[in-house]
Parts: C-alpha cells; structure tokens; sequence
C-alpha cells in the first residue's frame, strides 16, 4: 500500500511539473493546453487534428500550444531550427512506431537522426535525378503514363474515376521503381487492382491512434481479437523480395547488394514502406490536382498549361516552367502529407521563435499551416493561383515555406520520383485533352486526414476528358 501512495504521488508531482513547465513558457494558446492533452486526442480521434491546429494559428499565431507538452510551429523560423538545425534537425518521437513494417523500423521509422542518415545513404542514389532519368525507371513511367491515356482516350462519352486511376498509376510506378522488371500492372490487370484497393482504402485511424497513445490497452485488446491476417500488399512485397530478380537501376537491387549485408526481412520493410509511401503520397497529390484543375474556375489555368505543353513539345520536363509552377500549387494546396511531424526537443532543451521549451518537449510544423499563414508571402493564400511561382519577387521566401516534402536531412528521399510521376502523367494528359467535372460528380473532395497523409474524403473524382482539336 505504501509503494502505491508513493506511485500516486510520483504521478501527481510529474503532472504538477509538466503542467507548470508548460504555464512558465507562456506559449500562446488555450488555457486548457496548459493542463490536458485530452482536446488535442479527441480532435486526432475525430480526425480533425490538422484543423483544430490550423484553428489554433489563425487565432493565437505561428506559434501555439496543443497540449502541456505539445507546441506547434507555422514559421520559418520554427521549421528550420525543427527539422534543419545540424542537418537534420530533432530526432523523432515515437509516433513513428507507427510505421514499422513486418515489427521492423524502415528508414521512415527511425527515431534518432544518425541512425536515418546512415540509412538514407544507401537509397539517395536510386532516388537522385539522374537514376531516375537515366534508367528503365522513367521508361516504365512512361509506359505506366501512356496506359492512363488510353483510359481517358476510352471514356470520351462517359466519365472516368480518376481516383482510382491515379492510384494504380502511383502503384505501378513506386512498384517498378522498387521491384523492375516485376512491379505490379494493376492499371491491366484485376490481380494486382486489389493491391491498390489494400493500399488505398484503408481505414484503421482509430486503431492506430490507441496503438499509439495507449499501447497497454492496445496490447490487452490484441489479447481478444483475433490475430489479423497478413494483408495482400505485404504479402505481395514478401514474395517480390524472396523470389524475384531485379534490374540493376531497381531499388530491392540495391538493397540485396552484399556490401549492404541487410536481412531479408528488413529489405521488405524498407520496400513495404517505400511502396505505401509512393501510392498514398503521388496517387492523392494528382487526384487533388486535377480535379482542381477541371473546375470551372481553373479552366484558364488548365488552357495555358496546354498551350505550354504543345509549344514546346520536346521540352524536358523541368523546361516547362508553368507546369512546375501548376504542380507546386497544387502541392502548396493539397500537401499531400499535411499533419505534423512530431519531433522531440533535445533533452538540454531550446529556445525556438522566441520561446524556451524543455528538453523532451514535443515540436511539430504541418504543412498545410505552414503553405497558409503567411500571407505576406503567399497572398490570397487559399485560392489556387499558380502564377505566384513565376513571380521573381518573393520568390526565396516561397521556396523556404514550401513544406509539401518536408525539410531537411529527413525531408521525402522519393520527391524527385514523385515529381518525374506527375510531370510526365500531367504533360501527356494535358498536351492532350480538357478536363472537365463530370455531371454524375457528387463526391466529397474535401481533405480528409488519415494517420499522417490525407486523402480525398469519398475517395471518388469523375472526370470527363475530352481531345482538343489541334
């Protein structure tokens, strides 16, 4: 009985101190953010974190509190000393268990900095520009590009769910890139369509929220339920890296090399990680974006995007500035992981934007504050205005707030596949055929938050696509 008052009492004082220590830094926010986190869960649970944050800002400012050991930042000074300061900013907490991948942590998954670093060298020069250019890479997005042409081609008369497309789009890339000669081909063939739908349509929020928050009690409910069943996508990795053989630009190639020394399994995390990654990421940011651009008030946005793209037809795809300057904006937009990025203050603790936090403090940005508040930088910030990004003036200043890749050392290492995917598809789409908001259209477009990335909320875009006439 003496231990339990002891335990009581221990947990009353770290309250106390926690409660106190956040009340001391005078970071704005709601009283109640000095005493609970309980708002901040139940807006995570509703799935409206980013939201009720974006709420905060726009009331209190670029820095706000979330809870008595939660801060969030929406200012470039905040973001640089977050996840820029010596390279690679804070280490991560443990949010990002949540990203282990057969109970092995991918590179996403690593906490401590160093550790990343040294895993991200073994990847940066299959995700660098010239691999991707160079390589039966950009050859298979291409095919993939040309395929989702056809099915435009296809339903002139009719509409087409672009959702759906876009995301066997995402799949069949990220695959090929992974696992070249043997990525999937669900934009073909019904076998690997479910593979997208695996990816794509899950629905486990809440599950992993108490895995996360309370993983006692997630742990006593796994004790009742029954063990799930290994899922299609991760059954479909396990078998590409056990049996499959890969061309040299391949990442799984890379992984297998024996200076790697890397065990099996871990190559399928790594591979699991990369592939959900490139779906969810590519697949929702294009989906976002064109419908953005087949309503009608960007149809003069959508006509000069065309008109680039035909005057200049043997252009590269980083020459064709107006469509860098349409895919940014979207991105700005539509950041296709817009949540936080939950970093730990180092344990000496820092003074961020003005503020002194304590060390183990938990620091976040989000993009989709960071692309809105601004509005020194980015005016009429909520319309889509891609012209901003031809501007000169302003122009560094736009490039520092850009957050749709994150930041850093541990900024998105697939940012330059992810672009090579939208530029090609949107040129060849584009150079092609008007976009237009199909009359059967009713889904709901809006933003909706999953664990960390976002998607379209009814997960449907029909779009109609009709050939300019040359």
């Amino acid at each position: 009985m003496y231990t339990l008052y002891l335990l009581v009492i221990a947990c009353i004082a770290y309250l106390a101190s926690t409660i106190f220590r956040a009340i001391a830094t005078k970071v704005p926010g709601p009283w109640y953010t000095n005493l609970t986190s309980f708002v901040l869960k139940y807006y995570e649970f509703q799935g409206k974190r980013r939201v009720w944050i974006h709420s905060l800002h726009e009331r209190y400012g670029p820095v706000v509190r979330l809870a008595p050991n939660e801060v969030a930042f929406a200012n470039l000074e905040g973001m640089k000393e977050i996840y820029q300061s010596g390279g690679s900013g804070y280490d991560k907490t443990e949010f990002y268990n949540l990203f282990k991948q057969y109970g092995r942590r991918p590179m996403f998954a690593l906490l401590n900095k160093n550790e990343h670093s040294q895993r991200r060298k073994l990847f940066a020069e299959r995700y660098a520009m010239t691999n991707i250019l160079n390589s039966t890479i950009i050859q298979g997005i291409q095919q993939n590009a040309a395929k989702v042409v056809q099915k435009c081609a296809a339903s002139a008369g009719s509409y087409l769910d672009t959702y759906t497309v876009l995301h066997c789009y995402a799949l069949d890339c990220a695959s090929h890139a992974l696992f070249n000669p043997s990525g999937t081909k669900s934009l073909d063939e019904k076998e690997d369509y479910v593979l997208m739908e695996d990816l794509s349509y899950d629905d486990r929020l809440q599950s992993r929220l108490v895995q996360h928050h309370w993983p006692v009690l997630a742990s006593i409910r796994s004790c009742f339920t029954p063990k799930p069943m290994m899922s299609l996508s991760h059954t479909f990795v396990l078998n590409r890296v056990s049996n499959t053989k890969t061309e040299e630009s391949a990442l799984l190639h890379k992984l297998r090399s024996k200076a790697n020394n890397i065990e099996e399994i871990q190559m399928a995390a790594e591979c699991m990680d990369h592939l959900a990654a490139g779906i969810d990421t590519t697949g929702d940011a294009l989906c976002f974006l064109m419908h953005e651009l087949s309503l009608p008030r960007s149809l003069s946005v959508q006509k000069r995007l065309h008109q680039e793209i035909i005057d200049n037809p043997n252009a590269k795809l980083d020459d064709l500035p107006y469509m860098d300057a349409v895919i940014k904006e979207g991105l700005r937009l539509f950041p296709p992981i817009p949540m936080s990025l939950p970093r730990y203050v180092p344990k000496e603790g820092r003074d961020i934007s003005g503020y002194s936090l304590p060390g183990n403090s938990i620091v976040s940005c989000q993009a989709y504050s960071m692309h809105l508040m601004d509005t020194s930088v980015f005016p009429n910030a909520s319309e889509f205005l891609p012209e901003r990004w031809l501007e000169k003036e302003g122009e560094a200043e736009r490039n520092r707030l850009f957050f749709a890749f994150a930041a850093g050392g541990r900024g998105c290492i697939g940012k330059n596949l992810a672009l090579v995917e939208m530029k090609t598809l949107l040129r060849d789409i584009y150079g092609r055929f008007t976009t237009n908001i199909a009359p059967q259209m009713s889904s709901d477009m809006s933003i909706d938050d999953q664990i960390i990335a976002s998607r379209p909320k009814d997960q449907k875009c029909l779009l109609t696509f009709q050939e300019v006439s040359v």
